[in-house]
């Protein structure tokens, strides 16, 4: 990877950290019941309201950097080529680790929580049924969203390039729209808000890119403090468009200016996590879910010492985060060693390879 690059793959890592993170929490938390100490039910309400406060910043940012990245397959790259390399490869990894995480999610329940009532139907992941499992993943009802909206938003953004303007308005409105009329099935209401994102980058990130760049902090301090009053403000009235948007440029600033004051290697932590960003996010889920049947029944029975219920309390996201990083990028190495990457990357091109005479 280019040394210039490296900063937007750091953000990715950030990224990817901040949806486990997520996971992390609502997995595990909300469902914490018999807690001994009131401070742990402090620390546990502080983290889910911590969850909840980053979610203007996490996924926008994801997308934006997304789309940035596969500006060059909307503008000069064949659509059998980008069929091959921007859909088929995602649509792989998405059928791929939908089955699996089906599966494993159905079978830790059945070990470690026999008694729990699933979501079956809101779920592909819980899904009772081979049809539910279809019908859960054609409505992107799967943590594994963020895939099904890559294969979408980059069909769609291809497809209307010629109306980008008007059609960014549209994707805008589109974002707020869902917040107050949202659809019946919850990743598409996440697809649907955050599809502004992603096309923005793919359409006027270099733009957005160079202005970025030649941006001056201290100079504009007072203009950020404005708009970010405003977009708190909008936040609050469930618009989180404008806060959305403010935090892409302010992330990337801060990273784009880091490395241009200190040296950013190869090896360095979020860059690693950034370049493995599949292998954690399809990973993750499973472990968390194991995680997190596993904790609860040990918190809710009330037996642990007082300290160690409250350590555990304020660093279980930590902890969950650590151990999905490192499966994941175990994960990675051994699908590449062992079977040809073959559980990341689909396992034959899709378009055929030309013959010669």
């Amino acid at each position: 990877m280019k040394q210039k690059a490296l900063w937007i793959n750091q953000i990715k890592g950030l990224c990817i950290c901040l949806v486990v993170i997520y996971h992390s929490v609502i997995t595990f938390y909300p469902h914490l019941d018999g807690l001994q100490h009131p401070l742990s039910g402090l620390l546990a309400k502080c983290w889910v309201y911590f969850n909840l406060y980053l979610a203007p910043f996490r996924m926008p940012v994801f997308f934006f950097i997304s789309g940035y990245l596969i500006r060059r397959y909307i503008d000069e790259v064949n659509w059998r080529t980008s069929l091959d390399k921007r859909i088929w490869s995602i649509v792989w990894v998405l059928a791929l680790w939908g089955v699996l995480q089906w599966q494993a999610l159905t079978h830790l329940n059945a070990w470690l929580a026999p008694e729990r009532e699933l979501a079956t139907a809101s779920n592909a992941a819980y899904a009772d049924s081979v049809s539910g499992f279809v019908r859960g993943m054609l409505t992107a009802s799967t943590s594994l969203w963020y895939l099904y909206a890559l294969v979408v938003y980059f069909t769609l953004c291809k497809l209307l390039s010629r109306w980008k303007l008007p059609m960014l308005g549209l994707l805008a409105l589109a974002s707020i729209a869902i917040n107050f009329l949202p659809l019946p099935w919850w990743g598409m209401n996440s697809v649907v808000r955050n599809m502004v994102y992603y096309s923005l980058g793919a359409w006027y990130g270099a733009q957005l890119m160079a202005w970025m760049k030649g941006m001056n902090l201290r100079r504009s301090w007072l203009i950020l403090i404005a708009s970010g009053a405003v977009s708190v403000v909008l936040w609050f009235a469930n618009v989180p468009l404008p806060l959305s948007l403010l935090s892409i440029v302010v992330i990337m600033k801060l990273f784009y200016s880091f490395e241009q004051r200190y040296a950013v290697h190869l090896n360095n932590l979020l860059n690693v996590i950034g370049s493995n960003t599949i292998a954690i996010y399809t990973t993750h889920r499973i472990l968390i879910e194991a995680f997190s049947l596993l904790m609860i029944r040990e918190m809710n029975a009330a037996y642990w010492p007082i300290w160690a219920e409250l350590t555990l309390i304020l660093v279980y996201p930590f902890i969950s985060l650590l151990v999905c990083t490192l499966v994941g990028l175990g994960a990675r190495k051994l699908s590449t060693a062992l079977f040809g990457d073959l559980f990341f990357s689909p396992p034959a091109r899709l378009s055929p390879v030309p013959t010669t005479r």
